[in-house]
């Protein structure tokens, strides 16, 4: 089954760090955040990528084109002209790179790629978050139910510290980063129908509006919900956030070895 990762966007809150490369580029642990998705996936066999690019859609480009080589021990012969690769590392990917226009919408960035999912299932998510979901738990979720969509539903955790205070002004609790307001937010790490496709009408459609919504008025949406790790890196501060979860060794997502 192909994975579908949206990376367009442009990642205007994370300031300086997306000046010159998009945001599925930003590195947590010296690789990109859309190589620790990957590497989800990867963990669980699925290897066929489809990569929707935008904004400086040319750095996904050059990571990938270059990849081979950056990952292996290279001897280089001037002189004939020659290159030899030794203990190749590299991972067993396919990994189709689409340009699906810097102002489109995700909707219609996914409706770009349609020729590329040949009227088959696939999985989609964005090119900026993890979470350790057990993706073959949500696939046979997905082909249990009669839904198009089926999403991976996550409750993130708050930003602040909640205090829990008696009456008399007393803190009795102290919760450094409780779960949100209850609520369940769109975690991506979806399963898709070739008929959500119907549901598109263009560049300037937002799949998170128009279609879900349709989809989830006709019964056609579905939600796997997962207690576990999920994280967005919208901000700097969640950039950093991930960054300290690596490099302590205790990033839930890193879920494969090596």
């Amino acid at each position: 089954m192909k994975v579908v990762i949206l990376c367009g966007g442009l990642g205007t809150r994370l300031g300086e760090e997306t000046e010159f490369k998009p945001k599925p580029m930003i590195e947590i642990g010296g690789r990109p955040i859309l190589w620790h998705i990957m590497k989800i996936f990867s963990h669980y066999g699925f290897d066929d990528f489809i990569v929707c690019l935008g904004y400086k859609g040319y750095v996904i480009k050059e990571y990938f084109t270059n990849y081979f080589l950056h990952q292996t021990d290279v001897t280089i012969d001037l002189s004939n002209n020659r290159i030899e690769f030794y203990h190749s590392k590299v991972e067993p990917w396919k990994i189709t790179l689409v340009d699906t226009g810097e102002a489109t919408l995700t909707g219609g960035r996914i409706k770009r790629i349609q020729p590329y999912v040949a009227g088959n299932p696939f999985m989609m998510t964005y090119g900026d978050g993890v979470c350790d979901v057990n993706l073959h738990n949500l696939l046979a979720f997905h082909q249990k139910s009669s839904g198009l969509v089926t999403l991976t539903a996550v409750q993130p955790s708050g930003r602040f510290g909640a205090l829990g205070i008696d009456s008399s002004g007393k803190v009795c609790s102290f919760v450094e980063k409780p779960r949100g307001d209850g609520g369940w937010i769109n975690g991506g790490f979806a399963v898709l129908e070739p008929g959500i496709f119907q549901h598109i009408n263009g560049d300037h459609n937002m799949w998170e509006k128009e279609p879900l919504e349709a989809l989830a008025k006709d019964g056609n949406l579905k939600a796997f919900k997962h207690y576990g790790f999920w994280k967005a890196m919208d901000t700097l501060r969640d950039k950093n956030e991930l960054e300290e979860l690596w490099q302590k060794g205790e990033a839930p997502w890193r879920i494969w070895n090596g």
